[in-house]
């Protein structure tokens, strides 16, 4: 979520006397070029023991000589394919310690996939490593899968069985599917409140869970547990410190997936993730750290967090990070229903504008030097959907896309975290759906712990001009605490944007169904997260139908 001004900003010397603005932003890039990711990754190669210079090397460890259950994080799956799905576990008899329990030996692990929750139709099975460089965590990518099809899976080893996991399989590229169900989440932070929302998402009947980043924090959580309070147990020290590390990232993804509530909405559903800037640090923007730490030592600490996050997900091989770099866009698509292409917005942002403060737009945010995408991520986004035979065509991504004046002043400040921040890199995106033909695009986004439903505006400032599709905000799952329905700024925001056609404060989540006539967006919340067991309500429903973009309630 965006900060409110700590970072020393590389944008503020305005001193020139002809465009300062834009020759700071000069300034700017010149200072990244000195220290390339390249020359980053070539260090971090032996400063961070990557994976496979060591696997081989390791013996084995006997798994009848683990004691207690290994699957205390649970098992997942994510980035269904129409052939394939991937499925993920770790092992780690005591997750609060930073070797999880196990010596530095591999486990070898069985695993199975079937028709049926008891695995009397098995139609997959195999063994896998789990290797001590990897954090014992697994990634089998299972191959060989009917299309549209539900699957029940599960790991073995020594005496212990994981718990079951459901998934499914995509539609074939060229069905035409009658109708997709996902759901979106956003911004769990744990010592915020507890998980409530999963646990009623775990019960939910959708496809797929797109969550849309900062899935962890890396601030300190103390032994009650932040706003938990826990009475009855401590949380290790370990914790009660900012994740700067290898270690420390590792052992914040096993506190997080610990929770009860996260494993069993992992378990219920596949996952699609993609990351905001949490999982490494509070606004990063590139190479370029919230308090501009020198970029080598920055990149260190991106590249400790982007290991962790690949070993700790869904994720397949085409994502594992080679130092501080990782390949986290991607493209999946649900038959010729829908395309999703998964954007990340900070690995190659600049820098933010004006000290990443709230900001008046001014000149900066429209110079087209400038990205929130990058310039082959950009490419690639407006390619794909050129290419695009589906019906709606879905960007999840991180940071508020539409105009969000944060006042009702001409020159009101917006957030220069978002989309508002790298105006001239929205209207490429914008100019590149119109050329594309892309008449259905619905833009997910996470990030600002709040419920919002934009139409899309071709002009922001021209409320009669076209409607070019729709932006669903999920609120959080529990950073922010618990809320509050209609925050104290809800009525300047909706004056303020006429496009803004919702704003809940609430916590939960948003459930979006498609089908070949509409897209109904429900937003679902609870009222508290401080204390666990709220029940869940749906707060507003809207629908836009195909070919007629723009939103109305139901």
């Amino acid at each position: 979520m965006a900060s409110t001004g700590r970072r020393r900003s590389l944008l503020q010397d305005t001193s020139s006397r002809h465009d300062p603005e834009l020759r700071a932003v000069a300034r700017h890039f010149g200072r990244r070029s000195f220290f390339t990711v390249t020359a980053a990754a070539v260090a971090l190669a032996f400063s961070t023991n990557l994976p496979a210079r060591g696997a081989a090397g390791s013996a084995e460890l006997d798994s009848a000589r683990i004691p207690t259950d290994p699957f205390t994080l649970g098992v997942a799956s994510g980035d269904p394919l129409p052939d394939s799905v991937l499925l993920w576990t770790r092992l780690a008899p005591a997750p609060y310690e930073p070797d999880g329990g196990l010596p530095q030996k591999y486990v070898v692990v069985r695993w199975e996939v079937a028709l049926d929750e008891r695995f009397a139709l098995t139609v997959r099975s195999g063994v896998a490593i789990a290797y001590p460089e990897y954090n014992h965590t697994l990634h089998v990518d299972v191959e060989g899968l009917k299309s549209d099809r539900v699957y029940y899976y599960r790991f073995k080893t020594g005496a212990w069985i994981s718990e079951t996991g459901r998934t499914r399989t995509a539609p074939a590229a060229t069905a035409a599917t009658a109708t997709f169900s996902y759901a979106a989440v956003a911004c769990q932070a744990y010592h915020d409140g507890f998980y409530t929302v999963h646990r009623h998402l775990a019960q939910d009947d959708v496809d797929v869970v797109f969550h849309l980043g900062d899935y962890l924090y890396e601030y300190a959580v103390d032994s009650a547990g932040g706003a938990r309070n826990y009475t009855d147990r401590q949380l290790p020290d370990l914790f009660n410190r900012e994740a700067r590390t290898l270690e420390d990232y590792r052992l914040r993804y096993a506190l997080y997936k610990s929770d009860p509530d996260l494993r069993a909405v992992h378990a219920a559903h596949p996952f699609v993730i993609t990351w905001d800037d949490h999982e490494t640090e509070n606004n990063r923007a590139g190479a370029i750290s919230e308090n501009n730490d020198p970029p080598e030592v920055f990149l260190l600490r991106r590249a400790a967090a982007y290991r962790a996050h690949w070993e700790n997900q869904p994720l397949r091989s085409a994502q594992l990070p080679a130092g501080p770099d990782m390949r986290l866009y991607r493209r999946l698509q649900w038959g010729t229903l829908a395309q999703f292409d998964v954007l990340d917005t900070r690995q190659y942002r600049s820098d933010q504008a004006y000290g990443d403060t709230k900001h008046a737009p001014g000149r900066v945010p429209d110079d087209p030097t400038r990205t929130i995408t990058g310039a082959a991520q950009e490419a690639w986004l407006i390619d794909g959907w050129r290419a695009s035979q589906a019906l709606w065509n879905v960007m999840p991504q991180q940071v508020c896309f539409s105009q969000r004046k944060l006042g009702l002043s001409p020159d009101a400040k917006m957030s220069m975290d978002a989309w508002d921040g790298y105006r001239a890199s929205r209207r490429r995106i914008l100019d590149g759906a119109k050329s594309a033909g892309v008449e259905n695009l619905v833009v997910m986004t996470g990030d600002v712990h709040v419920g919002y439903a934009f139409d899309i505006k071709d002009d922001f400032d021209d409320p009669a001009s076209a409607t070019l599709g729709t932006e669903i905000v999920a609120t959080s799952v529990a950073s922010g605490r618990d809320g509050a329905e209609k925050p104290p700024n809800r009525d300047t925001y909706l004056k303020a944007n006429p496009h803004l056609k919702f704003y809940n404060g609430q916590r939960g989540y948003v459930r979006v169904e498609l089908d070949r006539q509409a897209a109904r967006a429900d937003f679902r919340t609870v009222s508290a997260v401080t204390t666990p067991g709220a029940p869940i309500t749906t707060a507003a429903s809207f629908v836009t139908e195909a070919g007629n973009p723009g939103l109305e309630p139901v």
